[in-house]
Parts: structure tokens; sequence; C-alpha cells
């Protein structure tokens, strides 16, 4: 079949990658000049299987609460008149349910784990290099309470396969020597040696690469306005050219995976699905040779901030807020990222060189991205990954693949 792939991000880029490999004529279009310049750009960078736990636990409401009318607070809700945020906040309140969280958490691993797999297939494969970091992902906490939380599921996912160790301070350090340097006492840590990081941004450049060798069509700097439908099914998709021209596109199946712009444009044919953009943050921070920074991919569970070493730089990233479609930076959120990461690393990088970012991952209030046929037959929907889209990039193309092909795909996820 001919498919067309709206978007050019990671999710985009490697759907289009499994459909192209499934025998499908692709074409892929986005409004940016290059692939992956928007939430995929310069994300946290982690590929974390043992992250699978959503944002929404029972845990989150305390937090949220005690993080009330703090600027600089992990977890920001700026409230507006739009009622789709509020009706996504209803129910990111119902998926905190312990029953929902277990759900959620069970079907996030065996995606994440899939994916994991179908990454390393895919490396082994293409040769495929981005800064990959194998050496697990180690969670470190400084608050007894949050580190008996977040201990206590870990049998869970321990019964699915994932090998997780807890770790006291002493072997937090002997595991990342950097953090000899820390000025807060750690408490203790979670290894997930089998996890690994990555810069997404130039994995999805050079995937897409790999896809136009492959016979994948790329057309950059083109805006989709409007999706048109025939018959009850998808006729055409409407563009802004490169020259700015009104421009009709036509295809046996689509796929949206325009990240948190998705809804937007769905709702225009009458397809509701519960995604709202969730503002993130990050700093990147060149290094020298003698700065004391950590190899090993962390995570900052009481600051939900990750640190990933990319190459000769380090990555800060995490924190939510939820204001709509604003990607302004806020100073103060900037300003965090930086205090906090030189409480953890104080001998490294000047603070004059950090670059900040933000961008909107397009979040579900259960953390379930949302892959799988709409209600119209030929038009697909790869979209929702909230904090794991890079994590779960490679199996949510393939099992999208799969779908579009009409084939089982290999595990069960929650379709459309």
């Amino acid at each position: 079949m001919k498919v067309l792939v709206l978007g050019a991000g990671v999710i985009g880029t490697t759907s289009a990658w499994y459909l192209a490999r499934a025998g499908h004529e692709v074409m892929v279009v986005d409004r940016q000049p290059e692939p992956a310049l928007e939430t995929s750009f310069a994300n946290g960078g982690q590929i974390s299987v043992s992250h699978a736990q959503p944002w929404a636990n029972p845990g989150a409401p305390r937090k949220a609460l005690r993080w009330l009318g703090r600027e600089d607070a992990p977890l920001l809700f700026r409230p507006s008149t739009d009622p789709a945020q509020w009706l996504w906040g209803m129910r990111f309140l119902f998926e905190c349910l312990p029953h929902r969280t277990r759900r959620n958490t069970a079907n996030a691993l065996a995606l994440a784990r899939y994916s994991a797999r179908l990454l390393g297939e895919l490396r082994a494969a293409t040769g495929i290099r981005y800064d990959e970091q194998t050496r697990g992902i180690l969670q470190l906490f400084f608050s007894r309470r949050d580190f008996e939380e977040a201990c206590a599921p870990l049998a869970l996912l321990r019964e699915r396969g994932l090998e997780v160790r807890e770790q006291n301070a002493a072997q937090c350090v002997a595991l990342e020597p950097a953090l000899a340097a820390v000025t807060v006492p750690i408490v203790g840590g979670i290894h997930a040696p089998g996890d690994e990081s990555g810069d997404a941004h130039l994995f999805t450049t050079r995937l897409a690469e790999s896809a136009r060798a492959a016979g994948v069509q790329f057309r950059f700097n083109v805006s989709v306005t409007g999706i048109q439908v025939e018959a009850g099914r998808v006729g055409r998709v409407i563009i802004d050219d490169e020259a700015g021209i009104d421009e009709s596109l036509r295809a046996d199946a689509y796929v949206v995976a325009l990240g948190s712009y998705s809804p937007l444009l769905l709702k225009g044919v009458g397809v509701s699905i519960p995604v709202y953009p969730v503002k993130g943050y990050s700093l990147t921070l060149p290094l020298r040779a003698d700065d004391m920074a950590p190899h090993m991919s962390l995570s900052d569970d009481s600051h939900k901030l990750v640190f990933s070493r990319l190459g000769e730089r380090l990555r800060v990233a995490g924190t939510a807020e939820l204001n709509g479609y604003d990607t302004s930076l806020n100073e103060t959120r900037c300003q965090a990222l930086l205090s906090r990461t030189r409480e953890l690393f104080p001998r490294i990088g000047r603070d004059e060189e950090a670059q900040y970012w933000t961008g909107l991952r397009p979040a579900t209030p259960s953390n379930q991205p949302l892959i799988g046929r709409s209600r119209y037959p030929n038009l697909y929907i790869n979209t929702g990954h909230g904090t794991l889209g890079w994590t779960l990039a490679c199996g949510s193309g393939r099992v999208l693949s799969d779908i579009v092909s009409g084939k089982v795909p290999e595990i069960d996820v929650a379709t459309m």
C-alpha cells in the first residue's frame, strides 16, 4: 500500500521505517526542515524500561499538592479555561488508583521490553550510532519515604523478567563515581542494568537517512492543515507545501504521528483522543576532559529529572508543566535544572555554556500510548507516549506497521 505518515519525530520515523520494511510505499511529511526538531530534539535520552510506572500513581496526588504554588515544582499545573485540560486532569486522578497503576505499569513494561529488543536488533542490523550507552540506569533517592515507595512495585517488574537491584548510598557511588561529589546525601538507589540511553535526535536523523535509502520519501517544511473524508474513509490530506501553496496528498492509508498536535488535527474529522501536551525542559552542558561528570544515565526521583551522558555533553531533562501549547522557556524552571545539576555535579561544565530547550510531550492520563486504527478504516494513530516516547518508539512503530499490514502484532497493546 501507499502510506502517508504525518510527523517525522522519533515515533513517525520509526513507524515509517517498519512500514517500509513491511513492503509499503511510504512518504513522511513534517513542518520542520529536518527530522526530530520538536519533542524528539533534546529529551532526556533514556531508554528506561525500568521506569514503566506512570506519573499517574497512588503517590502522585500527594506530591502534586506538596508542589502547589512553586514555580520550580517538578509538576506544575497552570489552570486555564480549556475544558480539555480539566478533563485530562480528572482522568489522570482516576489513573492514580492502585489497580489502574498496576495495569498501566504492566502494559507499559511489556511494550517497553519489546521496544528495547527491537532497538537492539535495529542497531545490530544497521550499525546505527547515536551516542548510545548500555550501562543501565541508576535511579537515585534522597528521601527514605520515596525510596521505600519506589521499591514496593519492584516485585511486579521482577515477575515480568526485568532485572532491578536496590542499592545503598555506597553502592550508588561505586556504580557511578561522579556521585562522590554530591552535596546532598543519597538515601539509596535502584539500578536497572538492562536500560540504555542515547541521543534521540541523532537516532531519528540517522534512521531517517537509512529509511530514505530504503525508499521512504521525506517532505519537510510541509504543514498539514486538514484531513478530508470521502465515503467513510480518509480521501486526502491537505497541506501547505514547501512554497506555501495548498496541495492534496492521497494514499491508501494515513498515519497520524504528530505528537501533542495530533488531537487538534483529528478533531476536524470527529476523532477525539485523550492526549494533552505536557511541557518538559532540558539543558545540555558541554563537558571537558577533566570534568567529574557521570557516564551512567541517572534519574533523580525527588526532582523528576534525568541525567544522560551523550558523548561529550551532559543532558539534564524532566519536569512537567500543564500549560497548553505554550513553548516559551520559563527562566525559573531553567534555573531549577541548573541548580539541581550543581547540587549533584558541582565539578562539571560552565553555567554560561548551558543550552536550554523545552518541548511538548503528548501525554495520555495513563501514560499509555494510542496505537492503532481510528473510526476510519484507513486512518491510523501512533501518539500519546508521554515521558516514554524514546523508550517505546521502535516497539510502537513495529506494532503500528503490523496493524496497517493486517497482521497480528507480537504483543497486545491498547489500540484505538
